[in-house]
């Protein structure tokens, strides 16, 4: 068994998302300011793509709650005249972007579909911006870049031992299931799953504080769950 201690704020996570990056690039017509109306601005198509994007989930979700954990992020855009980004003609139209992100998708879902929603998305773009061309592809990941997906079943041995803990600490029922933000995170616990063959959860103190200025772990909460994990692998490991 395991504890995965990422900052959940002391909540039970059952599920997390697999996590990948994708690149996007639109190429389209350009022309003088002069002639815009003739043109095909990818910059202008860039700003329609990218909320199409954000609201995606993916169409092989085997539950809600698998759904609930599909994200698509968009989080740099840069375009200018041609492929190498020429800024020194700011009166021609644009045609070229690229754009890159990163996606979340759950437990049984697979990138190769995730590829297939996006295309479908770049094919309706295609069709609203006539001339313009959209090509994506998913990176291959480096290092530890790859996080899969992790679940575990609520009545697992170890996540009812971690409530009974929490409980026991804290005096009321503890939030368990794939809650957001934390069931967007990439996290260790896939590895532990996937390569591991392992059954855990995880909980760890902080999170509301993450990714921003004075990021911090609020003291009460750090001390009870050292507490819970006391009590946890005290009953997970049986002992009197």
């Amino acid at each position: 068994h395991f504890i995965n201690s990422e900052p959940t704020d002391m909540q039970a996570l059952t599920m997390t998302a697999e996590s990948f990056m994708f690149t996007i690039e639109l190429t389209g017509i350009t022309r003088h300011m002069s002639k815009r109306e003739e043109a095909v601005d990818a910059i202008r198509a860039a700003c329609d793509l990218v909320p199409r994007l954000t609201e995606l989930t993916f169409s092989d979700a085997p539950s809600d709650e698998h759904r609930g954990i599909n994200r698509v992020h968009v989080g740099t855009v840069r375009g200018a005249l041609g492929q190498g980004f020429e800024e020194w003609r700011p009166p021609q139209v644009a045609d070229f972007v690229r754009m890159t992100g990163s996606g979340r998708i759950g437990p049984g879902q697979t990138q190769e579909n995730a590829l297939r929603d996006f295309r479908a998305v770049l094919d309706t773009l295609e069709r609203d911006w006539p001339g313009l061309k959209a090509e994506i592809r998913i990176e291959s990941p480096s290092g530890n870049a790859h996080m899969p997906a992790f679940e575990v079943a609520r009545d697992a041995r170890i996540v009812t031992a971690l409530n009974v803990a929490y409980e026991a600490i804290r005096g009321e029922p503890q939030p368990t299931g794939a809650i957001t933000p934390p069931g967007y995170y990439g996290t260790d616990a896939g590895h532990l799953f996937v390569h591991g063959g392992m059954e855990g959860v995880v909980c760890g103190p902080g999170g509301r504080y993450n990714t921003m200025p004075d990021e911090r772990v609020d003291i009460p909460d750090y001390l009870d769950m050292v507490r819970i994990y006391l009590i946890t692998m005290c009953d997970i490991c049986e002992l009197q």
